[in-house]
């Protein structure tokens, strides 16, 4: 498969490149920071912008999937790079034809809100991440209206643990608080979505199993 993956440098992004080079995919791994990275004969490097539509459009170009793990620190000031950045990979897809994308959001998007926990809920997202989940809920807008086969992944807290391939995965929320779960396992999640699309047009948490 040739996959782009946006957001490639750190954190989940990074263990989706790990994983999929090891599984035999070609890759084009677009971030504004790749100093850290190496291309080899399997991986390509884009450094740009996600909101940066000719770069986008550029890098889609004979692909078969799309993986979104964009990030940014927290800030109480307004934040578009979700959104924006959402709505030039929708046009760079549209334009080459390209239709699955897996895109991972998080805990308090959507119907996830309540769904983290006491101290999260009521302090952590209202006081630091408003800004940021706000925009986060105009990217899953803009994905629940587009035309192309989508997958809405909102992890749990995320840890730096190992890949164990042992997760929760839930649908309805009812009476479900996020736990931890390792960026690896959310990057074995991911391409088993590309593969599978079990979970295509949901949005699904996913959370690591206890014991």
């Amino acid at each position: 498969m040739n996959l782009l993956v946006i957001g490639a440098s750190r954190g989940i992004g990074a263990q989706v490149v790990s994983q999929a080079l090891s599984a035999g995919h070609q890759l084009t791994a677009m971030a504004r920071h790749t100093e850290g990275m190496s291309a080899t004969a399997c991986l390509r490097l884009v450094q740009a912008d996600v909101r940066d539509g000719t770069a986008v459009l550029a890098a889609m170009d004979g692909q078969d999937a799309v993986v979104m793990t964009v990030a940014c620190r927290s800030s109480l000031r307004p934040v578009s790079l979700f959104s924006e950045g959402t709505r030039q990979v929708l046009r760079a897809m549209q334009a080459h034809g390209v239709r699955q994308l897996v895109c991972v959001t998080g805990i308090g998007a959507g119907d996830s809100y309540h769904h983290g926990g006491f101290v999260y809920d009521r302090l952590v997202l209202p006081l630091l991440l408003r800004t940021m989940y706000a925009d986060k809920n105009r990217q899953e807008a803009l994905l629940r209206a587009a035309d192309c086969d989508w997958v809405i992944v909102r992890p749990g807290f995320l840890t730096n643990g190992p890949l164990t391939c042992r997760y929760a995965v839930h649908t309805d929320l009812t009476g479900v608080q996020a736990g931890r779960i390792s960026r690896a396992d959310v990057a074995h999640f991911i391409l088993t979505q590309l593969e599978t699309m079990r979970y295509r047009h949901m949005t699904p948490l996913i959370t690591g199993c206890k014991g």
